[in-house]
Formats: structure tokens, C-alpha cells, sequence
């Protein structure tokens, strides 16, 4: 039987209406879901988080840098004889132009160099201290310039007060930095604050694999949305240099008063951290982003 062309067409706008309730209908769930992951009470969301460390172990890896290219200059004047870190390929170009007082140096990573850990990076970081190597203490001037990391683009600065030995006779450095991110699809954040790293295996070997830290400290992270976090270490979070991830320690993150926990776990290298909201609620959170 043929059938009456008003009431097809009245059937298919019927259709057309109801698929359009039911998309509204989802999109409404999916807002709500992101609200209520930020509401008053929760802390910080699974996804915020993820950005979060990243912006975390950019600032790291930065400065880290910087220490390891600096600490080449330090063990060779101890042991008196020239000391490289493996932990740099050969395409990283580092230059040193040294004045009455002071060592330049510029940490060129070029159009994009992969380091160890999969990590790629471009763009030059410009390292700065002063000549003596004699002193116990030392204050590194880092800025950097054209510089990327996985594609993000990075600017910013850090004064890095480097103790030759601490109390437990490791090397040390406190590290007052100031980052901001933009990632390619067009998301920024940043943060500042200051963080402690000691240097408790590996110190000299040459090889970057056995290099292990313990890092405290506390800094304030803004995220894409505008919304400021403070991230403090209440247990050492240790960094074993042959993981791309941290494997142990715990971080309070802060936000309109409640906070919450991350641990990063038992020792195990893997992107994988415990989130504890304020209410007592846990979540496996996996913290890298990034695909490599």
C-alpha cells in the first residue's frame, strides 16, 4: 500500500524531534557530570589532574636538566677529571661561554631531540651561575626560549639554590620556578611555587638510569578552567631517573578549602596514582596523557 505523503513526513519529524530531545538530554548528563567532578566538595577531576602532573613533570624534567648539565661541571672540578651525564643524546647542542664570574650556557635541543625517556623536546634552555666552582652553595639562573615539550609550548623561569651536600651529605637543590603551558589544542595553565630535590642514588656515575630523588615542596597551580590548586608534598615523592613516572610518595591538593590526597604508590614504575577525594571517595587516576 502506498503511504500518504503527509503522514511519512510527519513521522520523520517526529523522529528528527525525539533524537534531538535525547542528544540535549545526553549533553545535559555529560555537563553535569563535569560539574558535579568540580563541585564544592570534590577537589580536583580525573582530567584536571592529568593536566596537572603534566605541567608538574614539565617543570621536573626542566629543571632537572639544567641540575644534571650544571652537576657535569660540579663532579668534573671534584674528581678533577671531565665529567658527561649519558642522560642528554647527541642531538642536544650545549654551548659555554664563560666570563670573569660567570658560565653561560645554552642547552640547544634544536627542531625537536627525543631524550632516554621518550620525552621530545625543542627550543634552548639558558642556564647561568657564577664561575667558582668552589663554593658550597651556588644560586642557577634558568629561562627558556622557543621551547617545547611533547608539542606543548613552555615558557618561563627558575633560581635554583644548589647545596653541594645537605645534612645527610646528598647533593640538594631548591628550585623556585614559574611555568605556564599552552598544549596544541589550545588549553593553558600554569603554576609557581617551589620544590626540594635530593639527590640520594647515582650521584657521579655518568649514568642517568641509577639517579634517584626524593622531591618536597609546594606550589600553586592555576588549570584551564581558572581554577587555583594548591599541590603540597606531605610524604617525598621519589623519582627513580630509569621510570618516566614517580613511583611513590603522596600529594595534598587544595581547592576552596577541602582537599584531597594522590598517592603515587608502592614503589611500582607505572602512571597510576590513587585519588582520595575529601569525602573519602578513592579513584585509580592514570596521570600521563601523553602518548609516548
Amino acid at each position: 500500500m502506498k503511504k500518504n505523503p503527509k503522514q511519512f513526513n510527519f513521522t520523520k519529524i517526529t523522529l528528527v524531534f525525539i533524537g534531538t530531545v535525547l542528544l540535549m538530554a545526553t549533553s545535559c548528563s555529560k555537563e553535569e557530570d563535569t560539574t558535579e567532578e568540580l563541585s564544592s566538595t570534590a577537589v580536583i577531576s580525573a582530567a584536571e589532574l592529568q593536566y596537572s602532573d603534566e605541567t608538574e613533570m614539565i617543570s621536573e624534567e626542566v629543571t632537572a636538566i639544567a641540575e644534571d648539565v650544571y652537576a657535569s661541571d660540579e663532579i668534573s672540578f671534584i674528581s678533577k677529571i671531565p665529567h658527561r651525564s649519558d642522560f642528554l643524546p647527541d642531538c642536544v647542542t650545549i654551548t659555554t661561554v664563560t666570563t670573569d664570574t660567570t658560565k653561560e650556557k645554552t642547552i640547544d635541543f634544536g627542531e625537536g631531540c627525543e631524550l632516554p625517556n621518550g620525552n621530545v623536546l625543542s627550543g634552548i634552555i639558558n642556564l647561568s651561575y657564577a664561575k667558582d666552582m668552589e663554593a658550597a652553595t651556588k644560586t642557577l639562573t634558568l629561562s627558556l626560549e622557543n621551547f617545547t615539550f611533547n608539542g606543548a609550548a613552555i615558557e618561563g623561569s627558575a633560581n635554583i639554590l644548589r647545596e653541594r651536600s645537605n645534612e645527610n651529605e646528598n647533593p640538594q637543590s631548591t628550585a623556585n620556578a614559574s611555568f605556564a603551558t599552552t598544549w596544541p589544542d589550545g588549553d593553558t595553565a600554569s603554576f609557581e611555587g617551589t620544590r626540594t630535590r635530593e639527590w640520594i642514588e647515582g650521584y657521579g656515575s655518568g649514568f642517568w638510569g641509577d639517579n634517584v630523588f626524593l622531591i618536597t615542596g609546594k606550589r600553586t597551580y592555576v588549570g584551564r578552567e581558572g581554577n587555583v590548586f594548591v599541590k603540597e608534598v606531605i610524604t617525598p615523592l621519589r623519582r627513580e631517573m630509569a621510570c618516566r613516572f614517580i613511583v611513590s610518595g603522596v600529594l595534598e591538593i587544595t581547592r576552596n578549602e577541602n582537599t584531597a590526597s594522590l598517592d603515587f604508590g608502592d614503589g611500582t614504575c607505572d602512571a597510576i596514582g590513587i585519588l582520595t577525594q575529601p569525602d573519602g571517595t578513592e579513584k585509580e587516576i592514570f596521570l600521563r596523557r601523553f602518548k609516548k
